[in-house]
């Protein structure tokens, strides 16, 4: 396994770290590895166990250093069960890692929380063959905090797996998503919405990877920016020379709700295949002028038609969604969000 201390700190002419250099998500010193405590990981419906660390792939800087300072790997067989996941980063230097195992049909919504100064999370999982597993990630860590975030799920054979995202908290986010379809007749939907406000800085970089044939992906992500917010969202969907009749698809979408707010979409394919449906699509808009006055004169205020808009565009990122307590759990996070809000 690579150490972290021998490894090449990549430079902003790669794809994965243009818009957040390594050097801004390091809790420190770049050329330092530090201690790290261990996030609390709970849950009320599924067996929580603490295992000895399974390392991640190290294919990158963030799973290289990750390696290095995660110390248990927590393990939910979800096989057949619906609930909640409670992850708790509080201290100055907090990380967890938390793999997910679904045989037959299963539905986790992973509420991610806490003060802590800088918080790495890993996430990594398998859909086993014929299962389906919806899993909703909620980021509603402190406004202070550096995430870094790293997702490794594997899709096997006649697997469905849903997957969203709904990103309120921290300061600075760093979110790099991989999805391995491996096995034929298996599918992926991913979905994700970014509230950016104030100062926030949210960069997802996801990557989709057609291994096999008969395979289907779409991929929507939604971000509203206020403020002085800055959202990125990266695409590299690739499709093997094997992975014939392949339907795939990204869309990006930014509302952009101030002048100085700002937002990236970049969409990007590599297609070997020759007998496959792939899209792609990418848009920036403000607020539409004719909505707002519509809104206002029925009484609202500017903040109160500015929250409404904001809640229609970031729910409708989840409406493909088949799993009813993701979605509705989701649905009220971020009502409840924008509601505190508009009280500040």
């Amino acid at each position: 396994m690579t150490s972290y201390l021998d490894a090449t700190v990549p430079s902003r002419a790669e794809h994965l770290w243009r818009y957040t250099p390594w050097s801004r998500v390091h809790p420190g010193s770049i050329d330092t590895v530090p201690k790290v405590d261990a996030a609390s990981i709970t849950s009320d419906e599924f067996n929580v166990s603490e295992k000895p660390f399974q390392p991640l792939p190290t294919t990158d800087i963030a799973r290289i250093f990750l390696n290095e300072v995660l110390q248990n790997t927590t393990t939910v067989e979800s096989s057949g069960k619906s609930g909640h996941i409670h992850i708790q980063a509080n201290g100055e230097i907090s990380a967890a890692h938390l793999h997910l195992s679904c045989e037959g049909s299963t539905h986790i919504v992973i509420h991610v929380k806490g003060d802590a100064q800088w918080f790495g999370l890993a996430l990594t999982g398998d859909v086993n063959s014929n299962a389906q597993m919806s899993v909703g990630v909620i980021n509603e860590l402190s406004s202070e905090t550096v995430l870094l975030r790293v997702d490794d799920w594997a899709i096997h054979r006649d697997a469905l797996f849903e997957h969203a995202t709904l990103s309120l908290g921290g300061q600075r986010n760093k979110s790099d998503i991989r999805s391995t379809l491996g096995g034929s007749n298996s599918s992926l939907k991913q979905y994700i919405a970014v509230h950016g406000h104030g100062s926030r800085h949210d960069d997802h970089h996801i990557e989709i990877h057609h291994q096999q044939p008969h395979t289907n992906s779409h991929l929507l992500l939604n971000a509203a920016c206020d403020d002085r917010s800055h959202s990125i969202g990266t695409g590299a969907l690739t499709i093997d020379d094997v992975a014939q009749h392949t339907d795939a698809g990204q869309v990006f979408r930014n509302l952009l709700l101030s002048p100085t707010s700002r937002a990236e979409a970049i969409p990007e394919l590599e297609v070997m295949a020759n007998e496959v449906s792939a899209a792609h699509g990418a848009a920036s808009a403000p607020i539409n002028p004719e909505q707002m006055h519509y809104l206002m004169s029925r009484g609202l205020s500017k903040e109160e038609a500015t929250s409404m808009m904001v809640e229609g565009f970031l729910i409708d990122s989840f409406t493909g969604l088949d799993s009813t307590l993701v979605r509705e759990t989701i649905h009220h996070r971020l009502t409840s969000h924008l509601e505190q809000r508009l009280m500040e």
